[in-house]
Order: C-alpha cells, then structure tokens, then sequence
C-alpha cells in the first residue's frame, strides 16, 4: 500500500482534483436546476429532441475522421471543408434557382434527392483531389508532415470557395413541405429535425453494414490493419484509401444537405466550427471506431443542448445557452485528460524500455 502511494505523481493528484471538481460542479448545478426547475417538461423534450439532431450532424461528419484516421492515422483537418463544399455548391447552382422558380416545393423529394447528389459529387470530388494532390505524396512522411497539410488544405479551401462565391451568408431556400411542426406521440417536433435524424441513422447504419459485410468494407478494414500486409495479399491500397475518403466526404456531404435544412444559411467558413465539433465527437467516441464516431456525435449534441441548462442555469450563470461551444471544447480536454482512448475506444498498452 506505501509503495502503490509513493508511486502517484503530483500530476496524479492535480487530475484527481480536477476530476473532483469538475463533477462536484455538474453535480451541483444540475442539482439545483432541478429544484430551481426554471424549463417546463415540453421545453426539456424540445431541448432533448434538438440535441438528437444536432448529434446527428456530428456523428455523420464525425465518420469521415474516424475512417480516415483508421486507414492513415492521420487527422484530416480538412474534413471541415469538404462538408462545406458541396452544400455550398449546390445551394448556389441549384437549390436557390429552385426554389425561386417553384420546382422545390412542387417536388421536394426530387428537389432534395437533386441537391444531395450535387452535394456528395462536390464533395467527393474535393475529398479526392485533396488526397491526391496534397496527402497521397506524404504518406510514409512522419505524422506531423500531414497534419499540418491538412491545416493547410482546409484554409485552402476555405478561401477557394470564398474567392469563388463570396464571403457572404447565402439563404438557404425553406421547402414548403418542411416547414413547421408534426405531432408525433403527443410531442410537436420539427420535421426538418425529424429528416435529420432518420437520415442520419439510415446513412450510419448503412455504412456500418457496408463497411462490415462487404468485399471493399474487408479491404478498407485489412488496409486499416496493416497496409503493407494488405498489398501483399493483392489489395490495392492507393484504391482502398480513396474510396475510404469518398465514403467519408460523401456522408459529410450528406450532413451539409441536413445542416442546411435546419439553419438556413451557408457560407465558406460554415464547415470549420462543426468540423472541429465532429472532431471532438469522434475522439469522445474513440477516433477509428465507426460506432464510435456515431456515438460520440450523439453523446456530444447532447451535451451541447441540455448541458447548458442543466449544467449552468442552477448556478445563476447568465445565458447560459451561449456556453454550448465552451462545453463541446471542454469535453474534448477532459476527455484527451482521463480517457485518450475515447467511450468505445481500447487503450493501448504502452511499450517500456
């Protein structure tokens, strides 16, 4: 026992306090949120029902880090910008003429089937050209290398896209059929947010399958193991990570199109702030693992809609609403601090001298 006590470290002791803390405080407000009890039961649903949604977003852009970080163990932080490509693109070349010529609320399944592929194609295309160009050469560079490409790329692309359309907020046009509540067991929820999140679960659970039971699923998850081995057993691995970045820009290409559908606008810098929150989701959930991401997206949204008034509004902190962001980017320290390997992730042992 004296010797398990000699081995804590200081620093040991400081993350043990902060841990302490940090719950002692959640515990705290939310205790006194409840007796304050300031929110009604259907503004609680309408919160909870939000934060399903806005997970949703995250988990289908969470997927595209997590399956690049598990074929190239590298952070694509240009992910960002290619979920903002494609909606962008395609809001300026056709949901916009769409709408003003009366085709997207004539036809708002054909309308948004229309805006999705141009999203996806867009999207794909930006993906790949960036693997290609900037990520292909520095392959076996050390990691470092391509991390700050991809910095580099999503800036690129940033200001591509600003240059090429503007720097100003664009409208996204509402869809008729959209727009309002529907009742669904006695609770109005949007039915943008419920598009969102059947959408949502339809993509990821297909992914899932695909990834699983099919022959180019069991190359990316062979390439992910180990590249080498996996060009000697005749899988082509340039192959297997470009479509492993298809498939991850093609869902955040899906996440513009219901991004767009619930906030209405899109602009050149709309990818950074949710690419950096999906990034978070995905390391929550355990960055590699395609559960993971899914999960992470939801756990987080979650946390962004309810933890603010749960959290905070207990403790008298004025709008709390505003400290989403802060608790989105607090959860990714802590969870960088006390668990590295994520919800669902494994921890690695560590190799000793």
């Amino acid at each position: 026992m004296l010797k398990r006590f000699q081995d804590i470290s200081l620093i040991d002791v400081i993350l043990f306090l902060i841990r302490v803390a940090i719950i002692v405080l959640v515990v705290w407000g939310t205790v006194a949120t409840i007796i304050k009890n300031p929110y009604d039961a259907s503004t609680w649903i309408d919160t909870i029902i939000s934060g399903i949604a806005q997970g949703s977003l995250y988990a289908l852009i969470a997927i595209g880090y997590t399956l690049v970080y598990g074929v190239l163990f590298m952070i694509n932080f240009a992910h960002g910008e290619f979920f903002m490509s494609g909606i962008l693109t395609a809001a300026v070349f056709l949901a916009v003429p769409m709408s003003e010529s009366g085709f997207l609320d004539a036809h708002p399944i054909i309308g948004l089937l229309l805006i999705a592929a141009v999203a996806i194609i867009v999207s794909v295309a930006i993906a790949l050209l960036t693997e290609r160009v900037a990520y292909r050469p520095l392959r076996k560079a050390p990691r470092l290398v391509p991390l700050i490409t991809a910095i580099g790329a999503s800036f690129f692309w940033q200001y591509f896209f600003r240059g090429l359309y503007g720097s100003e907020v664009k409208p996204f046009p509402q869809i008729a059929v959209l727009a309002g509540k529907t009742t669904i067991a006695g609770v109005d929820i949007l039915k943008n947010q419920i598009v969102v999140i059947i959408a949502a679960i339809l993509m990821l659970v297909g992914l899932y399958i695909f990834v699983m039971k099919t022959t180019t699923g069991k190359s990316i998850r062979a390439v992910a193991e180990d590249k080498d081995v996996a060009a000697l057993m005749g899988i082509d691995v340039d192959k297997t990570v470009s479509i492993t970045f298809a498939m991850g820009s093609a869902m955040a290409g899906i996440a513009g199109v219901l991004y767009a559908l619930v906030f209405r606008q899109v602009h050149f810098f709309m990818g950074f702030i949710p690419g950096l929150k999906a990034f978070t989701a995905a390391v929550l959930g355990g960055i590699g693992s395609i559960p993971g991401a899914a999960i992470g997206g939801f756990f987080l949204g979650m946390f962004e809609s309810v933890g603010p008034g749960l959290f905070f509004e207990g403790l008298g902190v004025p709008a709390p609403h505003q400290l989403k962001d802060v608790i989105a980017f607090t959860m990714l320290v802590l969870v960088l601090i006390f668990r590295p390997q994520g919800i669902v992730g494994e921890r690695l042992a560590e190799k000793k001298a």
